[in-house]
């Protein structure tokens, strides 16, 4: 599922990406109905990960730091909620093998679980915040 986190930070990456300009974060706050100080702490996050730009003093905010198109749904939801595997013996980055399972080549749910991990892979990771925007059927 995805958290209250990740959505806040499309939905404010999404803001920046239409306006493309320096944003203040009572502005994008109260535009997409995001409590400031969790904002705060969500694009201090996505800074730290290399996603935005700030800008200090009165004019100051923040802004992406690459284009719209080279920033995927993917890579926020990882930055801020971890893997996208559902069980963790199929993440790829953080892969932990479960504790009651006899056999990895042979379980259904692996198997199954999988797929599933592909497949939301495969759009996350295929899907830019411009797509999102280019694309009037997608809504956030």
């Amino acid at each position: 599922m995805l958290t209250k986190k990740s959505k806040y930070a499309l939905k404010a990456l999404l803001y920046m990406a239409k306006s493309n300009n320096i944003v203040k974060i009572n502005e994008l706050s109260k535009e997409e109905k995001i409590p400031q100080k969790f904002l705060e702490s969500i694009l201090l996050e996505l800074k730290k990960h290399g996603l935005l730009n700030s800008t200090r003093g009165k004019n100051g905010g923040y802004s992406l730091r690459s284009a719209p198109e080279d920033i995927t749904f993917g890579q926020v939801i990882r930055i801020l909620d971890g893997p996208l595997a559902p069980v963790p013996c199929v993440s790829q980055l953080y892969y932990k093998r479960c504790e009651e399972c006899i056999d990895e080549a042979t379980c259904h749910i692996r198997m199954l679980m999988k797929q599933v991990r592909d497949e939301t892979s495969k759009i996350l990771d295929g899907t830019s915040l411009s797509d999102v925007l280019k694309n009037e059927t997608f809504v956030i």
